[in-house]
Protein backbone atom coordinates (compact mmCIF):
# COMPACT_ATOMS: atom_id res chain seq x y z
CA UNK A 1 0.00 0.00 0.00
CA UNK A 2 1.45 3.38 -0.69
CA UNK A 3 0.73 5.16 2.58
CA UNK A 4 0.42 9.06 1.31
CA UNK A 5 -0.77 10.38 4.86
CA UNK A 6 -1.06 9.29 7.90
CA UNK A 7 -3.14 10.83 10.55
CA UNK A 8 -2.41 10.12 14.47
CA UNK A 9 -4.10 11.41 17.32
CA UNK A 10 -2.03 12.18 20.60
CA UNK A 11 1.67 12.67 19.62
CA UNK A 12 2.87 14.47 22.48
CA UNK A 13 3.97 11.24 24.20
CA UNK A 14 4.50 7.60 24.54
CA UNK A 15 3.43 5.13 21.35
CA UNK A 16 2.07 8.50 19.54
CA UNK A 17 5.35 10.42 20.09
CA UNK A 18 7.09 7.40 18.18
CA UNK A 19 5.60 6.42 15.74
CA UNK A 20 5.09 10.68 14.75
CA UNK A 21 8.68 10.73 15.08
CA UNK A 22 9.40 7.36 13.02
CA UNK A 23 6.79 8.68 9.99
CA UNK A 24 8.64 12.34 10.15
CA UNK A 25 11.50 10.57 8.79
CA UNK A 26 9.79 8.80 5.94
CA UNK A 27 10.20 11.30 2.61
CA UNK A 28 7.85 9.10 0.93
CA UNK A 29 4.61 9.98 2.95
CA UNK A 30 2.52 13.33 4.79
CA UNK A 31 2.48 13.25 8.43
CA UNK A 32 -0.38 15.06 10.16
CA UNK A 33 0.70 14.96 14.47
CA UNK A 34 -2.38 15.91 16.57
CA UNK A 35 -1.93 16.84 19.86
CA UNK A 36 -4.58 18.90 22.95
CA UNK A 37 -1.57 21.43 23.06
CA UNK A 38 0.62 21.32 19.84
CA UNK A 39 3.70 23.17 21.23
CA UNK A 40 4.19 19.98 22.66
CA UNK A 41 5.32 18.71 18.85
CA UNK A 42 8.14 20.62 18.91
CA UNK A 43 10.60 17.59 18.37
CA UNK A 44 9.14 17.18 14.95
CA UNK A 45 10.31 20.44 13.56
CA UNK A 46 13.57 19.26 13.30
CA UNK A 47 12.21 16.53 10.32
CA UNK A 48 9.73 19.24 8.86
CA UNK A 49 10.34 19.49 4.94
CA UNK A 50 6.50 20.28 4.39
CA UNK A 51 5.53 17.16 4.57
CA UNK A 52 4.16 17.31 8.35
CA UNK A 53 1.31 19.20 9.69
CA UNK A 54 0.91 19.95 13.62
CA UNK A 55 -2.95 20.29 14.78
CA UNK A 56 -4.46 20.67 17.55
CA UNK A 57 -7.05 18.40 18.59
CA UNK A 58 -9.26 16.96 21.84
CA UNK A 59 -11.02 13.92 20.47
CA UNK A 60 -13.77 14.33 22.99
CA UNK A 61 -14.72 17.51 20.87
CA UNK A 62 -16.72 16.50 17.78
CA UNK A 63 -16.41 20.22 16.07
CA UNK A 64 -12.32 19.66 16.17
CA UNK A 65 -12.57 16.42 14.62
CA UNK A 66 -14.45 17.31 11.80
CA UNK A 67 -11.98 20.82 11.12
CA UNK A 68 -9.14 18.62 11.54
CA UNK A 69 -10.17 16.21 8.62
CA UNK A 70 -10.84 19.50 6.79
CA UNK A 71 -7.42 20.96 6.83
CA UNK A 72 -5.60 17.56 6.22
CA UNK A 73 -7.95 16.87 3.24
CA UNK A 74 -7.45 20.11 2.17
CA UNK A 75 -3.61 20.47 2.22
CA UNK A 76 -2.78 16.36 1.09
CA UNK A 77 -5.99 15.41 -0.41
CA UNK A 78 -5.86 11.94 1.29
CA UNK A 79 -6.40 10.10 4.46
CA UNK A 80 -4.73 6.46 4.10
CA UNK A 81 -3.89 5.87 7.62
CA UNK A 82 -5.46 6.44 10.45
CA UNK A 83 -3.91 5.89 14.02
CA UNK A 84 -6.32 5.86 17.03
CA UNK A 85 -3.79 7.19 19.90
CA UNK A 86 -4.88 9.13 22.00
CA UNK A 87 -6.23 7.38 25.15
CA UNK A 88 -6.42 7.26 29.35
CA UNK A 89 -5.45 5.11 31.98
CA UNK A 90 -7.38 4.94 34.88
CA UNK A 91 -6.46 2.36 38.22
CA UNK A 92 -9.18 1.68 41.22
CA UNK A 93 -11.18 -1.00 42.28
CA UNK A 94 -14.91 -1.57 40.48
CA UNK A 95 -17.04 0.02 43.69
CA UNK A 96 -14.43 3.03 44.66
CA UNK A 97 -13.88 4.10 40.92
CA UNK A 98 -14.72 7.88 40.63
CA UNK A 99 -17.97 7.84 38.22
CA UNK A 100 -16.94 11.76 36.63
CA UNK A 101 -13.20 10.58 35.98
CA UNK A 102 -14.75 6.70 34.69
CA UNK A 103 -17.00 9.03 32.07
CA UNK A 104 -14.53 11.07 30.70
CA UNK A 105 -12.01 8.17 29.87
CA UNK A 106 -15.11 6.14 28.27
CA UNK A 107 -15.06 9.95 25.95
CA UNK A 108 -11.44 9.69 25.25
CA UNK A 109 -10.98 5.60 24.29
CA UNK A 110 -13.94 4.76 23.39
CA UNK A 111 -16.45 7.89 21.26
CA UNK A 112 -13.31 9.76 20.99
CA UNK A 113 -11.58 6.48 19.17
CA UNK A 114 -15.13 6.37 17.36
CA UNK A 115 -15.72 9.83 16.57
CA UNK A 116 -12.50 10.59 14.63
CA UNK A 117 -12.85 7.01 12.62
CA UNK A 118 -16.49 7.74 11.86
CA UNK A 119 -14.85 11.25 10.68
CA UNK A 120 -12.35 10.07 8.32
CA UNK A 121 -14.35 6.92 6.90
CA UNK A 122 -15.85 9.24 4.20
CA UNK A 123 -12.84 9.76 2.57
CA UNK A 124 -11.42 6.55 3.05
CA UNK A 125 -14.15 5.07 1.28
CA UNK A 126 -14.48 7.40 -1.71
CA UNK A 127 -11.00 6.15 -1.88
CA UNK A 128 -11.57 2.42 -2.13
CA UNK A 129 -8.70 2.43 0.27
CA UNK A 130 -7.04 3.23 4.40
CA UNK A 131 -5.80 1.62 7.27
CA UNK A 132 -7.39 2.19 10.39
CA UNK A 133 -5.16 1.55 13.30
CA UNK A 134 -6.82 1.34 16.61
CA UNK A 135 -4.80 1.10 20.16
CA UNK A 136 -6.27 -1.04 22.33
CA UNK A 137 -4.49 -3.10 25.18
CA UNK A 138 -3.58 -6.85 26.22
CA UNK A 139 -6.22 -5.40 28.44
CA UNK A 140 -8.94 -5.34 25.82
CA UNK A 141 -8.53 -9.35 25.98
CA UNK A 142 -7.71 -10.17 29.08
CA UNK A 143 -9.06 -8.39 32.35
CA UNK A 144 -7.49 -7.06 35.49
CA UNK A 145 -7.95 -6.31 38.73
CA UNK A 146 -8.18 -2.35 39.74
CA UNK A 147 -8.34 -2.39 36.17
CA UNK A 148 -12.08 -2.51 35.41
CA UNK A 149 -13.14 0.10 33.73
CA UNK A 150 -10.37 0.31 31.72
CA UNK A 151 -10.89 -2.65 30.91
CA UNK A 152 -14.03 -1.54 30.09
CA UNK A 153 -12.87 0.73 27.03
CA UNK A 154 -10.26 -1.32 25.70
CA UNK A 155 -13.09 -4.38 24.98
CA UNK A 156 -15.64 -1.71 23.76
CA UNK A 157 -12.62 -0.97 20.88
CA UNK A 158 -12.32 -4.43 20.55
CA UNK A 159 -15.58 -5.01 19.58
CA UNK A 160 -16.45 -1.83 17.38
CA UNK A 161 -13.19 -2.49 15.36
CA UNK A 162 -13.99 -6.26 15.24
CA UNK A 163 -17.60 -5.02 13.84
CA UNK A 164 -16.32 -2.21 11.90
CA UNK A 165 -13.69 -4.78 10.09
CA UNK A 166 -16.26 -6.70 8.48
CA UNK A 167 -18.08 -3.79 7.06
CA UNK A 168 -15.50 -2.26 5.46
CA UNK A 169 -13.69 -5.46 4.09
CA UNK A 170 -15.08 -5.01 0.52
CA UNK A 171 -14.36 -0.96 0.47
CA UNK A 172 -10.48 -2.12 0.90
CA UNK A 173 -10.02 -0.94 3.85
CA UNK A 174 -8.45 -2.65 6.56
CA UNK A 175 -8.90 -2.56 10.44
CA UNK A 176 -5.90 -3.64 13.04
CA UNK A 177 -5.95 -3.38 16.89
CA UNK A 178 -2.91 -2.55 18.64
CA UNK A 179 -2.97 -4.61 21.99
CA UNK A 180 0.33 -3.80 23.88
CA UNK A 181 1.12 -5.31 27.70
CA UNK A 182 3.52 -2.86 29.69
CA UNK A 183 5.85 -0.29 27.20
CA UNK A 184 7.99 2.73 28.50
CA UNK A 185 5.10 5.79 27.90
CA UNK A 186 3.40 7.84 30.31
CA UNK A 187 0.77 5.39 30.53
CA UNK A 188 0.94 4.33 34.21
CA UNK A 189 2.28 7.13 35.14
CA UNK A 190 0.91 11.14 34.32
CA UNK A 191 -1.51 9.68 31.52
CA UNK A 192 -3.81 7.42 34.25
CA UNK A 193 -6.39 8.38 37.16
CA UNK A 194 -5.82 6.56 40.23
CA UNK A 195 -7.73 5.88 42.85
CA UNK A 196 -6.53 4.10 45.84
CA UNK A 197 -9.10 2.05 48.13
CA UNK A 198 -10.11 3.18 51.42
CA UNK A 199 -11.91 -0.05 52.27
CA UNK A 200 -10.28 -2.78 53.96
CA UNK A 201 -11.50 -4.92 52.12
CA UNK A 202 -9.54 -3.70 49.11
CA UNK A 203 -6.56 -2.90 50.97
CA UNK A 204 -4.74 -5.77 48.99
CA UNK A 205 -4.65 -3.91 45.63
CA UNK A 206 -3.55 -0.28 47.15
CA UNK A 207 0.06 -0.96 47.07
CA UNK A 208 0.03 -1.82 43.14
CA UNK A 209 -1.72 1.33 42.93
CA UNK A 210 0.39 3.59 44.33
CA UNK A 211 3.69 1.43 43.23
CA UNK A 212 2.37 2.76 39.11
CA UNK A 213 4.22 5.91 38.90
CA UNK A 214 7.64 4.64 40.25
CA UNK A 215 7.11 1.70 37.51
CA UNK A 216 6.43 3.69 34.40
CA UNK A 217 9.23 3.81 31.94
CA UNK A 218 10.68 0.38 33.80
CA UNK A 219 8.14 -1.97 31.58
CA UNK A 220 10.27 -4.62 28.82
CA UNK A 221 7.81 -2.83 26.15
CA UNK A 222 10.03 -0.75 23.60
CA UNK A 223 7.56 2.07 21.71
CA UNK A 224 10.44 2.72 19.03
CA UNK A 225 10.06 -0.88 18.30
CA UNK A 226 6.56 -0.89 18.20
CA UNK A 227 5.95 1.90 16.01
CA UNK A 228 8.65 0.25 13.74
CA UNK A 229 6.35 -2.58 13.77
CA UNK A 230 3.08 -0.99 12.90
CA UNK A 231 4.79 1.06 10.23
CA UNK A 232 5.75 -2.26 8.40
CA UNK A 233 2.71 -4.05 9.14
CA UNK A 234 0.55 -1.33 7.21
CA UNK A 235 3.26 -0.53 4.70
CA UNK A 236 4.46 -4.21 4.05
CA UNK A 237 1.80 -6.36 5.15
CA UNK A 238 -0.91 -4.64 3.69
CA UNK A 239 -3.12 -6.90 1.90
CA UNK A 240 -2.85 -9.64 4.99
CA UNK A 241 -3.00 -7.39 7.28
CA UNK A 242 -3.73 -8.64 10.89
CA UNK A 243 -6.81 -7.74 12.65
CA UNK A 244 -5.53 -8.33 16.23
CA UNK A 245 -1.70 -7.28 17.00
CA UNK A 246 -0.41 -8.24 20.42
CA UNK A 247 2.52 -6.34 21.18
CA UNK A 248 4.76 -7.57 23.60
CA UNK A 249 5.57 -10.81 25.48
CA UNK A 250 3.69 -10.16 28.50
CA UNK A 251 0.85 -9.40 25.79
CA UNK A 252 1.33 -12.67 23.37
CA UNK A 253 1.30 -14.90 26.62
CA UNK A 254 -2.21 -13.32 28.02
CA UNK A 255 -3.74 -13.38 25.04
CA UNK A 256 -2.66 -16.95 24.22
CA UNK A 257 -3.54 -17.98 28.02
CA UNK A 258 -7.57 -16.21 27.38
CA UNK A 259 -8.30 -18.03 24.46
CA UNK A 260 -6.85 -21.16 25.17
CA UNK A 261 -8.75 -21.20 28.66
CA UNK A 262 -12.03 -20.20 26.72
CA UNK A 263 -11.95 -22.46 24.27
CA UNK A 264 -11.59 -25.11 26.79
CA UNK A 265 -14.46 -23.76 28.83
CA UNK A 266 -16.52 -23.53 25.52
CA UNK A 267 -15.54 -26.92 24.86
CA UNK A 268 -16.65 -28.62 28.18
CA UNK A 269 -19.91 -26.18 28.33
CA UNK A 270 -20.96 -27.61 24.28
CA UNK A 271 -23.37 -29.69 25.00
CA UNK A 272 -25.30 -27.43 27.76
CA UNK A 273 -25.34 -24.26 25.22
CA UNK A 274 -26.56 -26.37 22.59
CA UNK A 275 -29.70 -27.68 25.06
CA UNK A 276 -30.99 -24.23 24.95
CA UNK A 277 -32.17 -24.38 21.26
CA UNK A 278 -35.45 -25.45 20.50
CA UNK A 279 -35.73 -25.65 16.82
CA UNK A 280 -39.50 -24.44 15.72
CA UNK A 281 -41.60 -27.41 14.40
Amino acid sequence: MANKTWLITGTSTGFGRSLATLLAQKPDLNLVATARHTDQLDYLDQYDHGQIQKLTLDVTKRDEIDQVVKQVNDRFGSIDVLVNNAGLGYFGTFEESDRDAVQYMFNVNVWGLADMTRAVLPTMRKQRSGAIVNFSSIAGLHSFPTLSFYNGTKYAVEGLSESLAQEVKDLNIKVLLIEPSGFRTDWAGRSSQKTVPTSPDYQQFAASIKQNNATAHHEAGDPDAAAEIIYDQVTNNYDNLPLRLPLGKFASDMAIDKYTKSLADFKRLRDISVSADKPEK
